[in-house]
């Protein structure tokens, strides 16, 4: 039945006051998946890699078609009819709540809590079956999957409890720690007004009071600067404002306090070990809704996994900073940096310069991992939303709906095109531009200079040097000697997927869908634009190092005694190769020598193209790619893709349909296969491939094969 479930009956049976309640056990569970074949259909997401050598954004797009498959898999009739029965028989029209309750995870050796899912405020039996699928559902969440990784677990035979409990609207509500997390001779309190959800998700800050374990004399408390809480409505869970006679008053009276406290003595006592109990009080009357065993060292190494569960307010408040502030002073400071002159600095100064442009690099590289990588979450948060409501016969349309989002890495790519028209129109230009670049008219070359303006700086793509600088006149040339890929819709309208979205909210939920909208296409375009501007950043650091390398070639290397030139060398490899989401760091292991004729990874990216393989493992190579190249890498970041028009696929060594070549391969209509371990190191440069973005399969063409 599950730890939670387990739980509510011993509380029943020593006479703690909970809510109604019924489980449905894991029985129930297994019979759908076998009953509805989604057993199998689990079982061959694992098969398309190991589970151990999945990465994260593998994980997420895994789980996100495993629950699309619970939201969209009609009951059993004989399955449905008995849930219904007890549904009905026990709460009538009554709200409840929908809970996890997996075997396993209140454990003492593992805590699941906040892992899997609960919905507060549940009215009607068919919101009842549909929720009863979607805690399911959560058994198979990334971050649910990630745990069963760190620990171990066999996840293929993971099954779940559900608990269907009445909802206790209680006036104030919180949890308490029979022994603190922090003090064990302490018992911790914490209580906020309203339902608990605000608590649970960090919106509020509770009211807390430190006990003495030992007899329950209050050693502190601490009353929280609170202006809001959560209360039931017609539609689920709705802010209001607390009333003013009690936002600078404590929650809890001092014999709620106490009452509190002996709870947690009793239960402590109950189970044999301390407890995390969650409670509230309704018209005086103490309700005990859960507890489980504290297990601080199993939350503490659990930190990383509850970040990929961001809530919508702490994700609106991220895009307010990222927006606000981070973005417009990432681009001050490469601005800055940009419109300073090296060549007016002292070897000593410039020397000063390359370490305030190292600090200045990692304290964005720090911002990148804490601030911009999270936000990454939006989107993912949208497609849950959108998949719950949506009910999509597709369980990735959502990235339909944020396609031709407004990135400035299509921005750049739309400034390329519009100069590779240009030459495609006027060959007599693109024979100038080739043979003797310093007779193009005027105009071409001033879009050329913008062009550099803007875009010149990026790190790990085009960049702003002389030798950089001839091979985009050659990649321009390429380009116009091809067939360039327009940036276009492939499939679905997103302006119709936009008006269907809305069209399954009700007036009142309409201000929450557009702002989960407004959220993910904010989250889609940043995620990509960060990277530019880190890239710009980058490129400074580098640019300066370079001019101290030039400087130590061109004199007596005996000036510089003040900093080793090797020195020098490694830190301008050490910025170079910095860890970053996006740039391919590791090389072909030749010692790799099967040869498989398919390759089996995650579609990420819909359609079929065939070509010849160029296989990218640092950015000088990016200027070789030949028209109708597949391009194969680790993965791909934004200052990357401005290759991206004149390939015909992409194959990524990473996986995921949110990395930044699976959207920018959507972007541009062609076929993207991720997640293919050790790709560039099975496939070589040359090899003929078929990309299939359908299934995503990679077939490799050898001179047996190319002849059937």
């Amino acid at each position: 039945m599950g730890g939670k479930a387990f739980a509510l009956a011993e509380l029943v049976r020593h006479d703690v006051r909970v809510p109604d309640f019924i489980c449905f056990s894991v029985d129930a569970y297994q019979q759908y998946v076998e009953a509805t074949g989604l057993q199998a259909r689990i079982q061959l997401e694992f098969f398309r890699k190991e589970f151990s050598q999945m990465r994260w954004e593998e994980m997420w797009d895994a789980a996100l078609r495993i629950q699309h498959m619970f939201q969209t898999t009609p009951w059993p009739a004989a399955l449905r009819d008995e849930i219904v029965q007890g549904i009905e028989s026990h709460f009538g029209s009554r709200p409840v709540v929908v809970r996890s309750s997996a075997p396993g995870e209140d454990a003492q050796q593992s805590s699941f809590a906040g892992l899997h899912e609960s919905f507060v405020n549940i009215r009607g039996t068919d919101a009842i079956l549909d929720h009863i699928k979607l805690v399911w559902a959560s058994l198979w969440s990334d971050a649910a999957l990630l745990y069963r990784k760190e620990l171990n677990l066999e996840v293929e035979t993971s099954r779940m409890a559900v608990i269907v409990q009445e909802l206790i609207a209680g006036e104030v509500s919180g949890i308490v720690f029979s022994q603190s997390p922090v003090e064990a001779s302490q018992t911790v309190i914490e209580a906020v007004y309203g339902l608990n959800q605000a608590l649970v998700d960090g919106s509020t800050e509770p009211d807390r009071w430190t006990l003495h374990r030992k007899d329950g004399t209050v050693l502190s408390c601490q009353v929280a600067d609170k202006t809001n809480m959560t209360v039931p409505d017609n539609h689920g869970l709705r802010t209001e404002d607390i009333p003013p006679d009690k936002v600078e008053s404590p929650c809890l009276s001092s014999t709620q306090v106490q009452e509190i406290f002996q709870i947690a003595e009793k239960l402590e006592k109950n189970f044999s070990a301390p407890q995390d109990i969650e409670w509230t009080f309704r018209h005086g009357k103490l309700f005990t809704l859960q507890s489980r065993p504290i297990t601080t060292q199993i939350e503490d190494s659990r930190n990383w996994y509850m970040t990929l569960r961001r809530s919508f307010e702490n994700l609106q408040d991220l895009k307010a900073e990222i927006q606000n502030h981070l973005i417009p002073q990432m681009i001050h400071d490469a601005e800055t940096m940009y419109t300073t002159d090296l060549a007016r600095f002292s070897d000593r100064e410039l020397l000063l310069e390359i370490d305030k442009r190292k600090e200045i690099f990692k304290h964005w590289q720090k911002i990148y991992w804490d601030k911009f990588i999270p936000f990454a979450h939006g989107v993912r948060l949208f497609g849950q939303f959108y998949n719950q409501a949506v009910k999509p016969a597709d369980p990735y349309e959502f990235v339909d709906l944020l396609a031709h989002t407004p990135m400035q890495s299509t921005r750049r790519n739309a400034m390329l095109g519009h100069l590779v028209t240009k030459l495609q129109r006027n060959p007599q230009l693109a024979h100038t531009l080739k043979h003797d670049p310093e007779r193009l008219d005027e105009n071409f070359k001033n879009q050329l200079r913008e062009f550099h303006a803007e875009y010149g700086n990026q790190a790990r793509g085009i960049a702003d040097t002389p030798d950089d600088q001839n091979r985009l006149v050659n990649l321009l040339l390429e380009m116009a000697s091809g067939n360039p890929n327009p940036a276009k819709v492939r499939g679905k309208n997103p302006a119709a997927l936009e008006q269907n979205y809305f069209r399954v909210f009700n007036a009142d939920q309409q201000e929450h869908a557009a702002e989960v909208l407004e959220l993910a296409r904010v989250s889609y375009q940043l995620r990509d634009d960060d990277n530019i501007y880190l890239g710009k950043i980058e490129r400074a650091a580098v640019t300066a190092m370079q001019e101290y390398q030039h400087r130590a070639q061109q004199q007596d290397q005996a000036q510089h005694a003040c900093r080793n030139y090797e020195e020098m060398i490694a830190s301008l490899k050490e910025i170079q190769q910095a860890p970053r989401k996006g740039f391919p760091v590791s090389k072909t292991d030749s010692s790799y020598v099967l040869k498989p004729r398919q390759l089996i990874g995650q579609p990420a990216a819909v359609g079929v193209a065939t070509g010849k393989a160029k296989v990218i493992a640092e950015s000088q190579q990016l200027y070789e790619v030949k028209s109708g190249e597949i391009i194969i890498c680790d993965s791909i970041d934004p200052n990357m893709t401005f290759i991206v028009p004149l390939i015909a696929a992409i194959v990524e060594r990473r996986g995921g349909m949110l990395i930044h070549g699976a959207i920018i391969a959507r972007e541009y209509g062609i076929p993207c296969v991720t997640g293919i371990p050790k790709a560039t190191s099975i496939i070589h440069t040359g090899d003929t491939l078929t990309v299939d973005g359908h299934l995503g399969i990679i077939t490799i063409h050898t001179e047996e094969n190319d002849g059937d």
